[in-house]
């Protein structure tokens, strides 16, 4: 499936999984620390071109500072501004990770389900959560279903156990060279944000890989909060 088409589904899997659950509140889980450098520039509106940066205004090098004791630092924690995309490295930490497949319409409400399993696991277990809840869109079938890895960061797993339940393995978040892209706002509107992210790498040419990462960089009350705050990951072929 092309990129095109991985885009528009995830906007519209989350568009019509949000009006869905909307009535339920379901709190996340948790996500993760420590990144590389991060280089910040504005991301075209939709229908427009991406403007080159000028020469003379190369994009800083921030070294993020560590996050609030007994806060939940996300992947990269140098906070993104909605409309900027920020070239990062994801650095791949210790997870619980639950698989799954789900249809369009249900998807929102099932990331966010299998995202509290994870977590009420990890507790019953005494695993404390490490960082921000992530969702990986691993592949995009012909039918409209998605499969999909739900992810809980932690320090580190249990010696010798790569289970932690006959559905929830050990394993680790996604590595590597990435952009990060932010919406700020209810994830009902997110498609917005995919539209975006599509003008921006069709401007630059950049391909990327199938996986898209989704990190929960807050706790909204439900779909619908307008204070809900995502990073959206994207990473380079």
């Amino acid at each position: 499936m092309s990129l095109h088409h991985c885009l528009r589904f995830v906007a519209l899997a989350v568009a019509l999984g949000a009006g869905a659950l909307a009535s339920a509140q379901t709190p996340p889980a948790a996500g993760v620390p420590a990144p590389g450098a991060v280089e910040s520039a504005p991301l075209p509106p939709p229908g427009g071109t991406a403007q080159p940066a000028p020469a003379s205004s190369p994009p800083q090098t921030v070294t993020p500072a560590p996050p609030p004791g007994g806060a939940r630092p996300s992947l990269v924690p140098e906070p993104g501004d909605a409309g900027d995309v920020a070239e990062v490295t994801l650095p791949g930490k210790p997870a619980a990770v639950i698989s799954g497949t789900s249809g369009a319409d249900e998807g929102f409400a099932t990331i966010r389900n299998a995202l509290r399993k994870v977590e009420e696991e990890l507790q019953r277990a005494g695993i404390a959560p490490a960082g921000r809840p992530v969702a990986v869109f691993q592949h995009f079938n012909a039918d409209g279903s998605f499969n999909y890895d739900a992810m809980i960061p932690i320090e580190r797993a249990p010696e010798g156990r790569t289970l932690l339940t006959n559905e929830i393995r050990f394993g680790t978040t996604p590595a590597g060279r990435a952009l990060r892209f932010t919406h700020k706002g209810s994830y009902e509107d997110v498609e917005t944000t995919y539209d975006m992210i599509e003008v921006y790498l069709e401007a630059k040419g950049i391909v990327v890989a199938d996986p898209i990462i989704e990190e929960f960089v807050n706790d909204p009350r439900d779909a619908s909060d307008a204070e809900l705050e995502l990073n959206i990951f994207v990473q380079p072929k």
